[in-house]
C-alpha cells in the first residue's frame, strides 16, 4: 500500500485467539492479495490476556503497509471492537471478519464483488453450519423472536462476515447509541442491501467466545434496542389477563352467592394467582431491560478506549513483503 487510500478495509476483532492467529495470517493475506485491490487489515485487540497482542505486533512488523493494529485497553465486547475498527478504517468498502476462521477469509472477494456492484450493505447467511446443535437451535429461536418483535430483516444475524459501503460505515460511526448491533443498524440504514450465501467451517482451534448466556443477552439487546413491540405485547397480555381476572372474580362471587362458601377449586385459584404473579415478574424484568438501556445511554460512557495503535504513516515509503 502507498499513498493511495485503500479500496478495502477488513476489520477483525481479536480476543484470546493465539491458537488461531498463525493460520489466519497464512490464509488472509494471500486471499486479499489475490483481489488486486489496495487494502488494509485492521486487527482490533479486545483486551486479550494471552499472546495475541505479541503476535499481532509481529504480524504488523511483517506487513506494515497493509496491517494496522488497534489495542483496546480492556475487553469491551465484539461490537465495540468492530466500531473502533470502523472509526479508523479508510477503505471505500469495509468487510468484518471473525478471527476464528469459521468464515473463510477466501470469501471476502464475494462480498467485495457485491459492494462494487453498487450494494451498500452485504448481509450473509451460513451454509452447512459447523456449530454445536444447541448453538444452531439457539440461533433459530433468536431469529424467530427478532423477526416478530423488530423491523430487522436478515437471514442469519450470527454471521459477522459482512460488507459495508463507506456511507453506511460513516452513518454507523455517527450513531451515538451505546447498545449497538452493527448488522441490524446497517440493515436499517441501507438503501440497496443484498444477502448472499457464505461457507462455514469448524473452528481451527480455541473455543467460541459466545456462551449461551451471551446469546440470551443478545436476544434482549435486539428486542429492547430496536423495537418497543415487546412492551406493547406485554401491555396487551396484561389487558387480557386483567379482563379474565375480573371475569373470574365475578364468577367466584356469583358462585358464592348461589352455592355458599366452599373450598373446591382453591388449588386452581392458587395456580391462577401464581401464573399472574409470574407474568407480573416477567413484565417487571422486561421493563427493567428498557430502563437499563436508558441508564446505559444517559451515562454516556465511551464505548471503547484505545490504548495504542500500530500503523504506518500514510507518507511512509512502501515496505517490502515477506
Amino acid at each position: 500500500m502507498n499513498d493511495t487510500a485503500p479500496v478495502l478495509s477488513v476489520v477483525i476483532p481479536v480476543y484470546n485467539e493465539e491458537d488461531v492467529l498463525p493460520t489466519l495470517f497464512e490464509r488472509l493475506y494471500p486471499a486479499l492479495d489475490a483481489l488486486n485491490r489496495p487494502y488494509e487489515v485492521l486487527f482490533v485487540n479486545d483486551g486479550s490476556r494471552d499472546r495475541s497482542v505479541a503476535m499481532l505486533r509481529e504480524q504488523y512488523q511483517r506487513r506494515p503497509a497493509e496491517t494496522r493494529v488497534i489495542l483496546l485497553q480492556v475487553n469491551f465486547g465484539q461490537h465495540a471492537a468492530i466500531l473502533a475498527g470502523f472509526e479508523r478504517s479508510r477503505g471505500e468498502y469495509v468487510v468484518t471478519l471473525d478471527a476464528d476462521l469459521q468464515n473463510p477469509p477466501e470469501e471476502v472477494g464475494k462480498l467485495l464483488a457485491k459492494l462494487e456492484e453498487g450494494h451498500d450493505y452485504v448481509g450473509t447467511w451460513r451454509t452447512n453450519r459447523q456449530d454445536l446443535w444447541w448453538r444452531r437451535m439457539a440461533s433459530k429461536v433468536i431469529n424467530a423472536i427478532r423477526e416478530r418483535t423488530t423491523p430487522i430483516k436478515m437471514a442469519d444475524h450470527g454471521c459477522m462476515l459482512r460488507g459495508y459501503g463507506r456511507q453506511i460505515v460513516d452513518t454507523i460511526n455517527a450513531t451515538r447509541e451505546n447498545i449497538t448491533f452493527i448488522p441490524a443498524l446497517a440493515s436499517i440504514y441501507s438503501s440497496n442491501p443484498v444477502e448472499i450465501e457464505v461457507k462455514h467451517d469448524e473452528r481451527v482451534a480455541g473455543t467460541s467466545k459466545y456462551s449461551l448466556y451471551r446469546l440470551i443477552r443478545l436476544t434482549f439487546d435486539l428486542m429492547t434496542g430496536f423495537s418497543t413491540v415487546p412492551l406493547q405485547m406485554f401491555s396487551l397480555v396484561g389487558l387480557v389477563l386483567s379482563a379474565l381476572s375480573g371475569a373470574l372474580v365475578f364468577y367466584m362471587l356469583a358462585r358464592r352467592a348461589i352455592l355458599g362458601p366452599e373450598v373446591d377449586g382453591v388449588f386452581t385459584l392458587f395456580a391462577i394467582v401464581f401464573f399472574l404473579l409470574g407474568m407480573t415478574l416477567f413484565g417487571i424484568g422486561l421493563l427493567g431491560e428498557y430502563i437499563g438501556c436508558i441508564y446505559v445511554q444517559v451515562r454516556q460512557r465511551p464505548r471503547y478506549i484505545i490504548g495504542a495503535v500500530l500503523e504506518q504513516s500514510p507518507h511512509a515509503p512502501p515496505a517490502g513483503r515477506e
